[in-house]
Protein backbone atom coordinates (compact mmCIF):
# COMPACT_ATOMS: atom_id res chain seq x y z
CA UNK A 1 0.00 0.00 0.00
CA UNK A 2 1.41 3.32 -0.69
CA UNK A 3 1.61 5.19 1.89
CA UNK A 4 -1.09 8.45 2.32
CA UNK A 5 0.10 9.99 5.28
CA UNK A 6 -1.13 9.91 8.95
CA UNK A 7 -4.82 10.86 7.93
CA UNK A 8 -4.83 7.48 6.81
CA UNK A 9 -3.64 6.05 9.84
CA UNK A 10 -6.00 8.06 11.97
CA UNK A 11 -8.93 7.26 10.03
CA UNK A 12 -7.74 2.91 9.96
CA UNK A 13 -7.50 3.28 13.58
CA UNK A 14 -10.98 4.88 14.15
CA UNK A 15 -12.20 2.24 11.86
CA UNK A 16 -10.16 -0.67 13.49
CA UNK A 17 -11.01 0.33 16.89
CA UNK A 18 -14.43 0.19 16.34
CA UNK A 19 -14.92 -2.68 14.13
CA UNK A 20 -16.43 -2.89 10.84
CA UNK A 21 -18.35 0.07 11.42
CA UNK A 22 -21.32 -0.68 8.98
CA UNK A 23 -21.44 -4.84 10.62
CA UNK A 24 -21.47 -4.00 14.07
CA UNK A 25 -23.08 -0.95 14.06
CA UNK A 26 -26.70 -2.92 12.59
CA UNK A 27 -26.73 -5.63 16.48
CA UNK A 28 -29.01 -4.66 19.18
CA UNK A 29 -28.11 -5.16 22.49
CA UNK A 30 -29.74 -4.24 26.04
CA UNK A 31 -29.70 -1.29 26.74
CA UNK A 32 -28.00 -1.00 30.61
CA UNK A 33 -24.44 0.06 29.76
CA UNK A 34 -22.55 1.79 32.31
CA UNK A 35 -21.21 5.24 31.18
CA UNK A 36 -23.56 6.12 29.13
CA UNK A 37 -24.51 9.48 30.86
CA UNK A 38 -21.22 10.86 29.65
CA UNK A 39 -21.87 9.91 26.16
CA UNK A 40 -23.90 12.43 23.52
CA UNK A 41 -27.64 10.38 22.62
CA UNK A 42 -25.55 9.48 19.28
CA UNK A 43 -22.66 8.06 20.60
CA UNK A 44 -25.14 6.14 23.24
CA UNK A 45 -26.89 4.47 20.40
CA UNK A 46 -23.38 3.25 18.79
CA UNK A 47 -22.33 2.04 22.06
CA UNK A 48 -25.85 -0.06 22.84
CA UNK A 49 -25.24 -1.15 19.56
CA UNK A 50 -21.83 -3.00 20.57
CA UNK A 51 -22.71 -3.95 23.64
CA UNK A 52 -20.29 -6.73 24.53
CA UNK A 53 -17.43 -5.53 22.46
CA UNK A 54 -17.98 -2.41 24.82
CA UNK A 55 -17.83 -4.15 27.74
CA UNK A 56 -14.71 -6.00 27.16
CA UNK A 57 -13.10 -2.62 26.95
CA UNK A 58 -10.74 -1.20 29.51
CA UNK A 59 -12.00 2.64 30.38
CA UNK A 60 -8.83 3.67 28.69
CA UNK A 61 -10.24 1.56 25.65
CA UNK A 62 -13.59 3.16 25.89
CA UNK A 63 -11.87 6.33 25.88
CA UNK A 64 -9.97 5.85 22.65
CA UNK A 65 -12.97 4.29 21.07
CA UNK A 66 -15.04 7.20 21.36
CA UNK A 67 -12.60 9.49 20.47
CA UNK A 68 -12.01 7.73 17.72
CA UNK A 69 -15.49 7.51 16.59
CA UNK A 70 -15.63 11.49 17.38
CA UNK A 71 -13.12 12.27 14.88
CA UNK A 72 -14.56 9.56 12.08
CA UNK A 73 -18.10 11.83 12.74
CA UNK A 74 -16.09 15.08 12.06
CA UNK A 75 -15.25 13.75 8.12
CA UNK A 76 -16.62 14.36 5.53
CA UNK A 77 -18.17 11.95 3.34
CA UNK A 78 -15.84 11.92 1.06
CA UNK A 79 -12.97 11.50 4.00
CA UNK A 80 -14.79 8.58 5.19
CA UNK A 81 -15.36 7.02 1.74
CA UNK A 82 -11.90 6.77 1.27
CA UNK A 83 -11.21 5.61 4.88
CA UNK A 84 -13.60 2.87 4.21
CA UNK A 85 -11.51 2.13 0.76
CA UNK A 86 -8.50 1.98 3.02
CA UNK A 87 -9.36 -0.50 5.33
CA UNK A 88 -11.13 -2.39 2.46
CA UNK A 89 -7.18 -2.15 0.97
CA UNK A 90 -5.75 -3.33 4.29
CA UNK A 91 -7.88 -6.24 4.73
CA UNK A 92 -6.70 -7.29 0.72
CA UNK A 93 -3.06 -7.17 2.15
CA UNK A 94 -0.50 -9.73 2.52
CA UNK A 95 -0.32 -10.65 6.27
CA UNK A 96 3.18 -9.51 5.88
CA UNK A 97 2.11 -6.21 5.03
CA UNK A 98 -1.39 -6.00 6.87
CA UNK A 99 1.76 -6.68 10.26
CA UNK A 100 3.86 -3.69 9.36
CA UNK A 101 0.80 -1.03 9.14
CA UNK A 102 -0.36 -1.97 11.83
CA UNK A 103 2.66 -2.07 13.38
CA UNK A 104 3.37 1.98 11.78
CA UNK A 105 0.16 2.46 13.82
CA UNK A 106 0.86 1.85 16.89
CA UNK A 107 4.13 3.51 16.70
CA UNK A 108 1.82 6.55 16.06
CA UNK A 109 -0.45 5.62 18.95
CA UNK A 110 2.19 5.91 21.41
CA UNK A 111 3.59 9.34 20.32
CA UNK A 112 3.61 11.93 22.28
CA UNK A 113 0.73 14.55 21.05
CA UNK A 114 3.55 16.99 20.83
CA UNK A 115 5.28 15.00 18.10
CA UNK A 116 1.95 13.98 16.33
CA UNK A 117 1.12 17.22 15.79
CA UNK A 118 4.80 18.01 14.27
CA UNK A 119 4.39 14.55 11.96
CA UNK A 120 1.01 16.29 11.22
CA UNK A 121 1.76 19.92 10.27
CA UNK A 122 4.56 18.13 8.04
CA UNK A 123 2.58 16.18 6.32
CA UNK A 124 -0.03 19.33 5.21
CA UNK A 125 3.35 20.85 4.05
CA UNK A 126 3.90 17.52 2.10
CA UNK A 127 0.75 17.91 0.53
CA UNK A 128 1.32 21.56 -0.54
CA UNK A 129 4.16 20.28 -2.41
CA UNK A 130 4.07 19.72 -6.56
CA UNK A 131 3.84 16.78 -7.18
CA UNK A 132 7.28 16.06 -8.65
CA UNK A 133 8.79 17.02 -4.97
CA UNK A 134 6.55 14.35 -3.69
CA UNK A 135 7.24 11.90 -6.31
CA UNK A 136 11.31 12.36 -4.70
CA UNK A 137 10.44 12.63 -1.44
CA UNK A 138 9.13 9.06 -2.09
CA UNK A 139 11.67 7.71 -3.93
CA UNK A 140 13.56 8.87 -1.15
CA UNK A 141 11.83 7.28 1.63
CA UNK A 142 11.69 4.11 -0.90
CA UNK A 143 15.28 4.23 -0.82
CA UNK A 144 15.34 4.71 3.41
CA UNK A 145 13.30 1.92 3.64
CA UNK A 146 15.48 -0.42 1.45
CA UNK A 147 18.57 -0.02 3.75
CA UNK A 148 19.55 -1.94 6.29
CA UNK A 149 19.22 -1.22 9.89
CA UNK A 150 22.80 -0.74 10.51
CA UNK A 151 22.70 2.03 7.35
CA UNK A 152 19.23 3.35 8.68
CA UNK A 153 21.20 3.66 11.98
CA UNK A 154 23.98 5.55 10.48
CA UNK A 155 21.75 7.51 8.41
CA UNK A 156 19.69 8.57 11.89
CA UNK A 157 22.63 9.47 13.33
CA UNK A 158 23.63 11.75 10.45
CA UNK A 159 20.08 13.23 10.50
CA UNK A 160 20.55 14.04 13.65
CA UNK A 161 24.19 15.67 13.52
CA UNK A 162 22.45 17.95 10.40
CA UNK A 163 19.80 18.76 12.85
CA UNK A 164 21.98 20.24 15.62
CA UNK A 165 24.35 21.99 13.34
CA UNK A 166 24.06 25.63 13.10
CA UNK A 167 22.96 27.77 9.41
CA UNK A 168 26.71 28.22 9.21
CA UNK A 169 27.83 24.83 9.76
CA UNK A 170 25.50 23.08 7.49
CA UNK A 171 26.31 25.51 4.67
CA UNK A 172 30.17 24.51 5.31
CA UNK A 173 29.05 20.96 4.65
CA UNK A 174 26.95 21.58 1.81
CA UNK A 175 30.37 23.11 0.03
CA UNK A 176 32.10 20.08 1.19
CA UNK A 177 29.66 18.07 -0.16
CA UNK A 178 29.52 19.80 -3.35
CA UNK A 179 33.68 19.68 -3.58
CA UNK A 180 33.92 15.91 -2.87
CA UNK A 181 31.22 15.25 -6.00
CA UNK A 182 33.29 17.55 -8.18
CA UNK A 183 36.43 15.96 -7.26
CA UNK A 184 34.81 12.12 -8.15
CA UNK A 185 33.56 13.46 -11.09
CA UNK A 186 36.74 14.59 -12.55
CA UNK A 187 38.01 11.14 -11.59
CA UNK A 188 35.30 10.02 -13.38
CA UNK A 189 35.58 11.71 -16.57
CA UNK A 190 37.67 10.43 -19.35
CA UNK A 191 40.38 12.97 -19.59
CA UNK A 192 39.97 15.38 -22.60
CA UNK A 193 43.44 16.03 -23.36
CA UNK A 194 44.19 11.76 -23.42
CA UNK A 195 44.20 10.67 -27.26
CA UNK A 196 41.82 8.10 -27.75
CA UNK A 197 42.43 4.82 -27.19
CA UNK A 198 41.99 2.44 -30.83
CA UNK A 199 40.46 -1.09 -29.85
CA UNK A 200 42.57 -3.71 -30.77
Amino acid sequence: MTRRGLPVLLLLGAMLTLGDLDVAWGQTPPPAIQGLDKLTPEERAIAERNLERWRSMTPEQQQRAMDNYRQWRSLSPEERQSARQNLQRLRQMPPGERARVMQDFQRWNQLPDERKRELERAYQRYQQLPPERQRQIQQRFERYQSLSPEQRQRMDRNLERWRSMTPEERQRAREQIREKRQERQKEIRPREDAPARRPR
